[in-house]
């Protein structure tokens, strides 16, 4: 039960995490895990039980499987400071069958727009209570942006700097390929530690690509062989056209998706 008075409902003042769960089992567990724990603390909220939460995930995703049954889902981690009227720390798991959007954009890819984040990328250093890489619940502006590039027939938004350096998607890290390289902006940037992305880059390094956490600007973006945004649940969407400018399909889509694949799925 979520009181009206906690406040990750009136506040957003909580963190969360998404997780693709896949025939029956969570995928990308310890890495999600990490990064819920580190966001908890940035928040100062006190240290997750991550015995309980694997306990509760195992249970939720027990309970989908016998009542619904789809091979795919987004489950959900909500973790809160709790309750106004008490400061007793709240959680829950929810679990969700992917929607039709997220199957189109696998497989259609998705247009594009570049929005301003409205910060440099030195706010972390600059103003720590900025929260810059938790993964907090205060998602009102990220939405909005989405709603505001499908607005305007697109389906997704990558945010830049006030300098011009690339970040991430509302939902979503950005990797672009450039030859044998894949690219992605440092964290550095104030951007979140992508789960996916950090997946992606340790099957793609096995298989001889080179990885590089390097700043990005809008037109080496346009310039790259291809760029996909990458998440856990949607897993990847390939960027077909940025800011108006069409992005053909490259000859190395093939190999970029099925790494993507098998970097959330084994």
């Amino acid at each position: 039960m979520i009181f009206a008075d906690d406040l990750a409902a009136v506040r957003g003042d909580g963190v969360f995490e998404t997780l693709m769960l896949r025939n029956g089992e969570v995928r990308n567990l310890d890495r999600h895990a990490q990064r819920f724990v580190n966001s908890s603390r940035m928040l100062d909220l006190v240290e997750p039980d991550l015995d309980r939460w694997l306990a509760a995930t195992e249970l939720a995703a027990r309970t989908f499987a016998q009542t619904n049954g789809a091979p795919e889902a987004a489950l959900r981690w909500v973790y809160s400071r709790g309750r106004e009227s008490t400061g007793v720390p709240t959680g829950w798991v929810t679990v969700a069958p992917i929607s039709a959007d997220v199957v189109s954009a696998r497989e259609s890819g998705v247009k594009v727009m570049t929005a301003e984040r409205g910060f440099r990328v030195d706010l972390s250093e600059r103003s720590p209570w900025a929260l810059i890489g938790a993964k907090t619940l205060s998602y009102a502006a990220n939405m909005a942006a989405l709603r505001y590039a499908k607005s305007h027939g697109l389906q997704d938004v990558i945010f830049v700097s006030d300098e011009g350096h690339v970040l991430e998607g509302p939902t979503s890290s950005v990797v672009a390929v450039r030859g044998r390289t894949l690219i992605t902006p440092p964290i550095e940037a104030g951007v979140l530690p992508g789960t996916s992305q950090a997946a992606l880059f340790r099957v793609a390094e096995a298989e001889g690509w080179q990885t590089a956490h390097d700043v990005l600007r809008v037109e080496d973006l346009l310039d790259a062989d291809g760029v996909w945004l990458v998440s856990s649940v949607r897993v990847q969407a390939r960027v077909t056209e940025l800011d108006g400018h069409e992005m053909p399909r490259p000859a190395c889509a093939d190999d970029i998706e099925r790494m993507v694949w098998q970097s959330v799925t084994e």
